[in-house]
């Protein structure tokens, strides 16, 4: 049995997690960066293709390739990757990259861990194959991972390639648009049922509310992608491609045409007509309107409010923002609200919230705050 690690963005551990149970990984673990993912019988390819098509949470899918070893030296290090059989995975044809996080060891320089891991896979492959690759830091067929932790190291291939937040619609965003992955986090985290009405009054690019129509009519995220980092390793025969395939079908027939309302708003036209493009390219049947904030009518009391606040760091706060929110909230008491704020309110602008879960926006940290019924 091995593990699969799923990356994802700090403070949606937990999320990923129960995203996962939901896909059918009863075993998932919520673990420090992403969940891991307990793997029998040899199955790292298929549980990995699963996840990088159905995922909304996940960043990358990292499918290990050795045990953990020993690695407090240089030496030690390169003969530990050297002995690992890169030519299941790669021959000359294959392009690799390699990155390394290095946490409490004696060698702190990432890039020489990334250079010596490097080294030790094209010295293997040459002696065995009698070819060696190339290195394509672009578009890597065969990203590698190396996570060195207290001198003991883990080498991982990235099944993902491109970070799975990009999932091909966002062609045109906001000022400050959130990641996909993120999105997808803080619905989960609201508590919506996928089936009452869902409202965006600070929609920017729409990313919110367009994963908001994709998840509640089960669209797998990962179909818009023309391939995965894993389908160009070696290790994809004909079987394991034409299980991907039936996959990719299956994922297809799930997708339903119907899903419940989902609105999306914002004060600038402009910004408005590009989420409007955005969800288009998906098909993503998302209500957009322009409007204020503060016109917002919250008149379905089983509505779910979803907002990703203007905070300082991203672009500068209109202070009536908080007059206008504290308003529409008190005219909608009955619905479930959750707002992501970069900081705290003005004290009373806002009703105490039942929950306040931490999320990092890149570096930037923020609270998911959730206001409402239960």
């Amino acid at each position: 049995m091995s593990d699969v690690f799923v990356t994802a963005l700090r403070g949606t551990e937990v999320a990923l997690r129960d995203e996962l149970r939901e896909m059918g990984f009863r075993g998932a673990k919520a673990d420090r960066g992403g969940a891991r993912v307990p793997v029998h019988d040899g199955r790292e390819h298929e549980v990995a293709l699963q996840i990088c098509l159905w995922t909304r949470i996940g960043v990358r899918v990292l499918v290990p390739v050795a045990d953990e070893f020993e690695a407090a030296s240089p030496e030690a290090l390169y003969e530990g990757v050297r002995s690992i059989p890169w030519e299941r995975w790669l021959d000359d044809t294959t392009t690799l990259a390699v990155s390394s996080v290095s946490r409490e060891s004696a060698q702190a320089n990432e890039r020489f861990v990334s250079l010596k891991t490097k080294d030790a896979i094209v010295d293997r492959l040459r002696d065995v194959i009698g070819a060696r690759p190339s290195v394509d830091r672009d578009d890597p067929a065969a990203p590698v991972f190396v996570h060195l932790k207290r001198d003991r190291a883990r080498v991982f291939l990235d099944a993902s390639g491109d970070a799975l937040h990009k999932r091909g619609y966002r062609l045109a965003h906001g000022e400050a648009p959130l990641k996909e992955t993120l999105a997808a986090a803080v619905l989960r985290l609201s508590g919506w049922d996928r089936e009452s009405p869902l409202v965006d009054p600070t929609c920017g690019s729409g990313t919110l509310a367009i994963e908001a129509d994709l998840w509640a009519r089960d669209v797998a995220p990962g179909l818009l992608r023309s391939r995965f980092a894993i389908e160009r390793w070696r290790s994809m025969d004909d079987t394991l491609r034409a299980r991907f395939a039936e996959q990719r079908d299956k994922a297809r027939s799930f997708a339903r045409r119907e899903g419940p309302d989902v609105f999306a708003s914002d004060a600038s036209t402009a910004i408005v007509e590009s989420a409007k493009a955005n969800a288009k390219r998906i098909g993503a049947a998302v209500r957009f309107s322009v409007a204020r904030l503060g016109s917002l009518e919250p008149t379905r009391p089983s509505g779910t409010v979803v907002a990703n606040l203007p905070y300082g760091e991203r672009i500068a706060i209109d202070p009536s923002l908080w007059d206008e929110l504290g308003d529409v909230m008190r005219r909608g008491a009955r619905m479930r609200w959750a707002l992501l704020l970069g900081g705290a309110p003005p004290e009373g602008a806002l009703p105490p919230p039942d929950a306040l879960i931490p999320l990092w926006n890149g570096p930037i940290e923020c609270r998911l705050a959730i206001v409402g019924r239960r």
